[in-house]
């Protein structure tokens, strides 16, 4: 079962790395369908449980070869029961699918990881509504009552911890949290910000964090910041301020567009994977406790690679 509920490894100072984008990646690079952006449909097919395993795979090896830590995020971001309604499967069809997509994670940790090279099983939640817009902001009680199902289906996995990546308002993630805190979970809370460093609903990054850990005796065993470039929240947090200490990772957008932009295209934008190490680099050296650094819409397994050679190889700050 978990190996590393009660203490998670990334929590010290070792450089832990996670997956990129797995959505546009499968869509853009696999040529894979995925109708609102459900990777965890993939589960319920031969082949498409194949890709996910090459696609875990691919980023374990890479973890594993450069001696860093290793996150494994299930495909699960869409799988809660209103998304999953939408696309036609019942609750117990996404309990089964939610067990199924952890059992597919242990299998890849037990191939990959050494003692250099721990890996934690992150079971992930999404927001209710759009990752990029707020829509009509759920109450706290709302919002618990609704994760509190999902959280549970991995509480009786082999998940070390939850995350809900790409959370736009405040109340949401005190109602994640506090489902969490309930079914005895650790959970990472990850905002997305728009261009000028807030969240879609206008707040201060560094204010929402405060919000949640004043709402939930600070119930995160930390924040990430994932949906955004790292030009787009790089001020927020050179302006500091003590909330910086509760950011722990990083899952940044190849793209320096704006969320409206993205959703607007057609074509992937994949940035430059280089540029992409070296901006992951300069904000560890203002901020060493980053230990957690992946990437999120338009970014593969080339610009992983590049976080990894231009941590693992950085100087520290004069």
């Amino acid at each position: 079962m978990a190996k590393y509920r009660q203490q998670l490894p990334q929590l010290g100072n070792k450089l832990f790395l996670t997956d990129g984008g797995i959505e546009t990646t499968l869509m853009f690079h696999e040529g894979i369908d995925l109708p609102s952006m459900a990777a965890f449909t993939l589960i319920t097919q031969h082949e498409g449980e194949e890709t996910l395993r090459r696609y875990f795979r691919r980023y374990a090896e890479l973890a594993r070869t450069r001696g860093a830590g290793f996150v494994l995020e299930s495909a699960t971001w869409r799988a809660s029961p209103d998304w999953a309604s939408k696309l036609g499967y019942s609750q117990a069809d996404l309990a089964a699918i939610t067990r199924k997509s952890i059992q597919m994670l242990e299998d890849v940790r037990a191939e990959f990881e050494t003692p250099v090279s721990p890996m934690v099983i992150s079971g992930c939640l999404g927001p209710r509504g759009d990752g990029y817009d707020p829509g009509e902001v759920m109450s706290e009680a709302e919002a618990k009552a609704y994760h509190a199902w999902q959280i549970e289906v991995f509480r009786d996995t082999a998940a070390d911890m939850v995350t809900a990546i790409t959370m736009t308002n405040v109340p949401e993630a005190v109602g994640i949290t506090r489902a969490a805190q309930a079914a005895g979970m650790p959970v990472a809370i990850s905002f997305t910000t728009e261009t000028d460093g807030r969240l879609p609903t206008g707040q201060p990054l560094g204010e929402a964090v405060e919000a949640v850990d004043h709402a939930t005796g600070g119930g995160p065993a930390y924040y990430m910041i994932n949906c955004a470039h790292p030009t787009h929240f790089a001020d927020a947090l050179r302006e500091g301020g003590s909330w910086v200490r509760r950011l722990r990772g990083l899952r940044a957008n190849a793209s320096c567009k704006s969320h409206a932009e993205l959703d607007a295209a057609t074509e992937l934008d994949d940035g430059d994977p280089v540029e992409f190490g070296f901006q992951h680099a300069e904000l560890r050296r203002l901020l060493p406790h980053l230990s957690i650094l992946g990437g999120c819409c338009g970014t593969d397994h080339r610009h992983i690679e590049q976080i990894a050679l231009s941590c693992t190889e950085m100087r520290p700050a004069a």
